[in-house]
């Protein structure tokens, strides 16, 4: 899948990072995409790629091409 490729830059810290950021800053919010950059580390370009990779997984999972993932507990 190419999500994976593009996450090996991507720590675990910096995902959950980028999701906290997401959820502070919505789309209504002015300079978004600077203000999540900015929070998570990252280029604005590089968030919003990131952010292109995320919408595109979800959208696969939801239209069934994509299992949902077995999370282990």
């Amino acid at each position: 899948m190419a999500s994976r490729n593009a996450n090996t830059s991507w720590t675990v810290k910096q995902n959950k990072m980028f999701e906290e950021a997401l959820a502070r800053y919505d789309e209504d919010t002015p300079d978004r995409w600077q203000k999540v950059a900015r929070a998570v580390g990252k280029t604005v370009e590089e968030v919003k790629k990131h952010y292109d990779i995320l919408v595109s997984d979800v959208n696969s999972i939801d239209n069934g091409r994509v299992p949902y993932p077995n999370y282990r507990r």
